[in-house]
């Protein structure tokens, strides 16, 4: 089993920028498709940014694309989300997660971080 931990949320101005990550623990993060999670107040849990586990198949959401960026350091065991351009509307709890390919883009991998708060004031 892996787990997940998020760090780099908080409250930021439109326009500003934040790096999320996510550290892993109990496995390498090599042996998992990952992606990251958001859920604003309200709405349902959606798929903002996800990789295969080669790194062959990459997905942005339409909302995120030109603006968020994923990434991985396998030997630091994290997964990254850079993301510029901040809008109010990316206002969410973000999340971290991990599992096959399949199950990632679907929305249903198995295993999640707690969560990071973004907060995007206009």
């Amino acid at each position: 089993q892996v787990q997940l931990v998020e760090s780099g949320g908080g409250l930021v101005q439109a326009g500003s920028s934040l790096r999320l990550s996510c550290a892993a623990s109990g496995r390498s993060i090599s042996t998992y498709a990952m992606g990251w999670f958001r859920q604003a107040p309200g709405k349902e849990r959606e798929i903002v940014s996800a990789f295969s586990r080669s790194g062959s198949i990459e997905y942005y959401a339409d909302s995120v694309k030109g603006r968020f960026t994923i990434s991985r350091d396998n030997a630091r065991n994290t997964v990254y989300l850079q993301m510029n351009s901040l809008k109010p509307e990316d206002t969410a709890v973000y999340y971290c997660a991990a599992d096959s390919a399949r199950t990632v883009l679907s929305g249903r991998p198995e295993y999640w971080g707690q969560g990071t708060q973004v907060t995007v004031s206009s």
